[in-house]
């Protein structure tokens, strides 16, 4: 072999089978990377422990509601501007806020309820209305008999309370007080049942409809929780092993914090209270009653003034007197019935 001449080639095929080897290893640790890589994203996107600030200021800003003026920052714009669906529920508010001139509006405060559950819920609410509902006489047909307009009925609204304090800050024909007392009565989320107009009789119904659909729960006593304990102190079953998790059965919870009736802020002893009361125009016609009772007692007082009971009282005076004089006659004409004889 002549010196700096050309290697010689390698008949057995080594080199280029080392090549290949390298090429292949070199594109399956790349698959590999990608594979670890795709999954390890997927975990953090769907493990609920990897993003524990977001979900606990999603769940603080649904359960706050707060009256208070906004903060004032430098670096943000003033007023603050929202989202196209934030502006949409903001203005759903302020609507709902102002139908309460001439229909009350019910806060209610739900716990652990699924959609089904909730579906169910306003299913009862609008029978129980229907029984209670007066429809209207339509004034395209008027006469005996006219046609009868369809009655409203209650509607149930699941409410993000931050946007709901926002708009109830807002809303100009409730004062800073009654604010202030509808924060303070609202804990938790926050359910509103808006009636179309004051019915006592259909409020009392609704109310009985969701204590027989979502009845309190009652208090553990203390064998129950004697019990509880001790199985929570005993050994597992099998040693060693994973213990089954078990799904826990949530019992949904709905409880009546208050209501806004014709601006004045009620609490639930004072929404039970209301409940009870007949209806507008059974109240209408007691008032009707009273105030034209004292005309009635006016014009008897102004008619015995009149001298009609004292002419009565003369003439009964008169025959008492014609009574008395009629013996006196008779024994003067005849004083000694038995001189005759």
């Amino acid at each position: 072999m002549v010196k700096g001449g050309p290697a010689k080639e390698d008949r057995t095929g080594h080199g280029s089978f080392s090549l290949k080897m390298n090429e292949n290893i070199a594109l399956l640790i790349g698959v590999l990377k990608s594979i670890l890589s795709f999954s390890f994203s997927l975990s953090l996107s769907t493990f609920p422990l990897m993003q524990p600030l977001k979900s606990l200021r999603q769940h603080a800003r649904f359960y706050s509601l707060s009256v208070r003026p906004p903060r004032v920052y430098d670096n943000k714009p003033s007023p603050r501007v929202y989202s196209e669906k934030k502006t949409f529920l903001y203005h759903q508010y302020l609507r709902l806020l102002e139908s309460t001139a001439h229909s009350p509006l019910i806060f209610l405060q739900h716990n652990k309820f699924s959609v089904p559950r909730l579906i169910k819920v306003r299913k009862e609410i609008v029978q129980a209305a229907s029984r209670h509902a007066t429809p209207t006489p339509s004034l395209a047909n008027p006469g005996p008999n006219a046609l009868q307009t369809t009655p409203a009925l209650p509607t149930l609204s699941v409410i993000r309370t931050s946007l709901f304090g926002v708009a109830l800050r807002d809303f100009a024909p409730i004062d800073a007080k009654t604010s202030e007392e509808i924060a303070q009565t609202i804990q938790g989320g926050l359910v509103v049942l808006s009636l179309p107009v004051l019915n006592p009789p259909q409020l009392q119904a609704i109310i009985r409809a969701l204590e027989r659909s979502v009845p309190k729960p009652k208090p553990p006593t203390a064998e129950e929780l004697k019990q509880a304990a001790a199985l929570e102190a005993q050994d597992p079953p099998n040693p060693g092993r994973r213990v089954k998790r078990s799904r826990k059965i949530h019992k949904p919870e709905l409880t009546l914090m208050g209501a806004l009736i014709d601006g004045r802020v009620f609490k639930a002893e004072g929404v039970n209270q209301v409940a009870k009361l007949p209806t507008l125009d059974t109240l209408q016609a007691q008032i009707v009653g009273l105030l034209s009772s004292p005309g009635t007692q006016l014009a008897a007082v102004l008619n015995e003034a009149s001298g009609g009971k004292l002419a009565r009282t003369l003439e009964g005076l008169k025959k008492s007197l014609e009574g008395l004089e009629e013996p006196d006659a008779n024994a003067t004409t005849n004083p000694n019935p038995n001189a005759n004889n």
